[in-house]
C-alpha cells in the first residue's frame, strides 16, 4: 500500500510538471511563430536582395502560426490538467490554505470532531460533482460532439471532459485518506496549510541568520 502511495504521488508529481512544460512549449512555439514572419517581411521588403531567404521564411511562420489554431484547445487541457492534478496534490501536502483560527481555540478532541464534519462536507461535495461530471461525460459521449480545432485529429470533446471526474476522483481519494487518518486518531485536522504559522516560522529563521 506505500509503495502505491508512492507511485501515486509521484505519478500526481509528472502530471504537474508535465502539464506545465507542454501548455509552456505550446504557447511558446506558437507565440515564436505567430510574431516571427513580420520582421522577416518587413527585412525582405526593405532589403530586396534577401527576399529569396526572408519570403520562404516569412511564409513558413505564417503558415505554422495559422495551422496552429488547435494550440489554445490544447493549452486549456493543459491548464485543466494542472489544475485537477495540483488539486489533489495541494490535499496530499497541505498546500491548501485552512482558516480555522477559530478551531483552533477548541480542545484537540473538539478540533477532530469538527475536522471529522468538515471532511465529510469536503467528500460529499466532490463526490456530487464527480457523479454530475461523468453523467456530463456520458452525456457528451452519446452526442458524440469534436472538440473545438482539435476535430480533425479525431478528439472528441468527452476525451478533453475526462479530465474533470478523473481530477475529482483524485481529490475525494486524498480527502478519504484523511478521513481515515482522523477516525484513527492519527491527526486532528485536515492538514491544510496555516499562512501565520508559517509566517512566524519565516520572520524567525530570518532572526537567527541575522544573528
Amino acid at each position: 500500500m506505500q509503495q502505491f502511495n508512492y507511485l501515486w504521488g509521484k505519478l500526481e508529481e509528472f502530471m504537474i510538471a508535465f502539464s506545465l512544460a507542454l501548455m509552456t512549449l505550446v504557447t511558446f512555439v506558437y507565440v515564436m511563430f505567430n510574431n516571427l514572419y513580420t520582421p522577416f517581411f518587413d527585412l525582405a521588403d526593405a532589403y530586396p536582395s534577401l527576399e529569396s531567404i526572408c519570403i520562404p521564411i516569412a511564409t513558413f511562420s505564417m503558415t505554422i502560426a495559422q495551422e496552429m489554431t488547435w494550440s489554445v484547445a490544447l493549452t486549456k487541457l493543459f491548464f485543466a490538467m494542472l489544475i485537477f492534478f495540483g488539486a489533489s496534490y495541494g490535499v496530499r501536502t497541505a498546500g491548501h490554505i485552512g482558516i480555522d483560527a477559530i478551531v483552533k481555540k477548541f480542545s484537540t478532541p473538539t478540533q477532530r470532531y469538527i475536522s471529522i464534519f468538515a471532511c465529510l462536507t469536503c467528500l460529499i461535495y466532490t463526490g456530487i460533482i464527480m457523479v454530475a461530471s461523468i453523467d456530463w461525460v456520458t452525456a457528451l459521449l452519446i452526442a458524440n460532439v469534436g472538440a473545438e480545432d482539435l476535430q480533425h485529429f479525431g478528439i472528441q470533446l468527452w476525451h478533453l471532459s475526462m479530465i474533470i471526474p478523473i481530477g475529482y476522483f483524485m481529490i475525494f481519494a486524498r480527502f478519504i485518506e484523511i478521513f481515515v487518518r482522523l477516525l484513527q486518531g492519527k491527526q486532528n485536522d485536515l492538514g491544510l496549510a496555516d499562512e501565520a504559522k508559517d509566517a512566524v516560522k519565516l520572520q524567525d529563521s530570518e532572526e537567527e541568520h541575522k544573528e
